[in-house]
């Protein structure tokens, strides 16, 4: 476990998101965080799980229409 903690501000920048998205990440549970003490860390890992976590690929359209077809 090398990774290094970042702050919500850290976390917002890498996300290029506001540091009041990152808060209501936590406060929903969401992401994976580290508290220590009162203040709230992450894991650069955690980061990139979230980031791969929502991560939305491309569809093949050829692929779409023909399952279509076959629903109908």
């Amino acid at each position: 476990m090398d990774d290094e903690l970042l702050t919500t501000d850290e976390v917002a920048a890498r996300l290029r998101a506001t540091p009041r998205f990152v808060r209501r990440l936590v406060a929903e549970r969401r992401i994976t965080y580290v508290k220590v003490g009162r203040l709230v860390r992450f894991e650069e890992c955690a980061v990139a799980a979230y980031i791969d976590a929502h991560r939305v690929v491309p569809i093949n359209r050829a692929e779409v229409s023909l399952n279509l077809r076959r629903a109908a």
